[in-house]
């Protein structure tokens, strides 16, 4: 009657061993599929920096954000553009420059050089937006121009404009506290996953022991 009952219950252990087995395989691949996921997001965030912030800091220029129709299609409204500076010497007919729209002024315009003259012995520039029928109608001054464009990346403006806003201090807080109950949210879901492991081995031995 016991071997009848030993018997009886080793198809159950099995499928038991094999739901475990199942189970630590799911298990897994989610947990690879996490770390993919994560590592992905990070990888696009470390790009976003590097070209929001870290390389225009390192070749002294500086990331701005296209808020006006003027330069489309290239440079549409929301284009992260990234200047550097450039000897107005070396600045040529064809080349898109930043300038003050006015001397001293903060405000800047990202328009493209149709001509480049000298008047009275004075170099100066003539500018035109893509999409604009007409020349700008004053001449840019060489003490007017704040760079040429680098690089230009579609969309990554209206980041810029919201990291570089009165929110930079919230935005970051968010990101980095989001980052931190991510990577808190695995590290405790891996260490669920080794304890169950854990337990079920020796389930296992006792149950290849008994049968």
């Amino acid at each position: 009657m016991t071997h009848t009952a030993d018997s009886d219950l080793r198809p159950t252990r099995r499928s038991q061993r094999a739901a475990a087995r199942e189970e630590a395989r799911r298990h897994s691949l989610l947990h690879y599929l996490a770390v993919s996921i994560s590592a992905a997001i990070l990888a696009l965030m470390l790009a976003v920096a590097a070209a929001v912030i870290g390389l225009p800091a390192l070749a002294g220029g500086s990331a701005m954000t296209v808020l006006t129709q003027s330069m489309e299609p290239r440079l549409p409204p929301g284009t992260l553009v990234v200047i550097r500076p450039t000897d107005p010497d070396e600045i040529r007919v064809g080349d898109v420059i930043t300038y003050q729209i006015r001397s001293g002024e903060a405000a800047v315009v990202s328009h493209r050089v149709v001509s480049k003259t000298y008047e009275n012995g004075e170099l100066t520039f003539i500018t035109k937006g893509d999409n604009n029928p007409d020349n700008d109608p004053e001449p840019v001054q060489a003490v007017q121009i704040r760079g040429t464009l680098w690089y230009s990346l579609p969309l990554l403006g209206w980041v810029n404009s919201v990291l570089n806003g009165p929110n930079r201090v919230i935005v970051l807080a968010v990101v980095a506290g989001g980052l931190f109950l991510y990577a808190a949210g695995v590290f405790f879901s891996c260490a669920r996953g080794r304890r169950r492991r854990a337990g079920a081995e020796p389930a296992e031995e006792d149950a290849a022991t008994t049968s």
